[in-house]
């Protein structure tokens, strides 16, 4: 009977890690939006809408690397009522609409 609740325990254990992982995956958070700014210290991001991002401790945002009215792709996790950045990405650039050359007339 000890080595039955034993394994049941290990077993229970063994999936604790998997149930940690999968928590911490759904607690991400993704959004899309315009940087209004960046802070001079390189840790904070401020979007149009009045969300604030910050790095992860011992990052900093590049100077020069986001300007105003860039759109940024951000998931972010939160962690006592702040958003960490854990991926900031730019989307992909639409493609700008071509008009059509006018042939010239004859």
């Amino acid at each position: 009977m000890k080595k039955l609740m034993l394994a049941g325990l290990l077993a229970v254990l063994g999936l604790a890690p998997a149930v940690a992982l999968a928590q911490a995956q759904a607690q991400e958070m993704m959004l899309v939006g315009q940087v209004r700014s960046v802070d001079e210290t390189g840790t904070k991001i401020t979007l149009t809408d009045g969300t604030k991002l910050l790095t992860p401790p011992g990052s900093a945002i590049r100077p020069g690397t986001l300007e105003e009215g860039t759109l940024v792709v951000a998931t972010y996790r939160e962690e006592k009522g702040d958003k960490i950045l854990t991926r900031l990405a730019l989307p992909p650039s639409a493609p700008t609409p071509s008009t059509p050359s006018e042939s010239p007339k004859r």
